[in-house]
């Protein structure tokens, strides 16, 4: 029995689009997202980014004006599903973007642990993953959020349902 040969990968003109498609998803259509003020700064593997600055709303400590945990928490859960979004976009070259968005759909936390290194005081931040594991169902990432120095705030593991 012979298989079919893969689909030929995507062009720069689809991963392209798929960036845009992920970007739009990401900045805009999770409205939390958009609350947060998060922005992708880079698709590059192996730790790809996403920015945001600090204000008003965004405060856990009246008194010291540091960011809130809930805020480190909901950043470092969303840079880890967009890293493995990113991951399954390279595993699966020949999927149109979007075929890849569709499997987004299927996309849950599963596990999320934080750990609060520093306080989080600063005028920006950025948040980053790496993907240590991508399997058929369910995916795990790393994540790091720093401020504008570079100084570590938090770093974070999670796994996510993928399918």
């Amino acid at each position: 029995m012979t298989h079919a040969p893969p689909p030929p990968p995507r062009n720069a003109a689809e991963e392209a689009r798929l960036r845009l498609l992920m970007t739009e998803v990401y900045e805009q259509k999770i409205v939390f997202n958009q609350v947060l003020g998060l922005q992708v700064a880079s698709f590059a593997m192996p730790a790809p980014s996403m920015a945001f600055a600090m204000r008003p709303e965004l405060v856990g400590h009246w008194l010291y004006g540091r960011l809130h945990g809930g805020v480190i928490s909901a950043a470092l859960d969303v840079i880890g599903s967009f890293g493995l979004m990113i991951a399954i976009a390279e595993k699966h070259p020949g999927d149109s973007p979007e075929q890849v968005m569709h499997r987004f759909a299927r996309f849950g936390t599963i596990d999320l642990r934080v750990d609060f290194l520093r306080q989080g005081v600063g005028s920006h931040f950025t948040a980053s993953t790496e993907v240590t594991r991508l399997g058929s169902r369910v995916g795990s990432t790393q994540m790091r959020l720093v401020n504008e120095q570079g100084l570590l705030i938090a770093t974070g593991a999670a796994a996510y349902m993928v399918s």
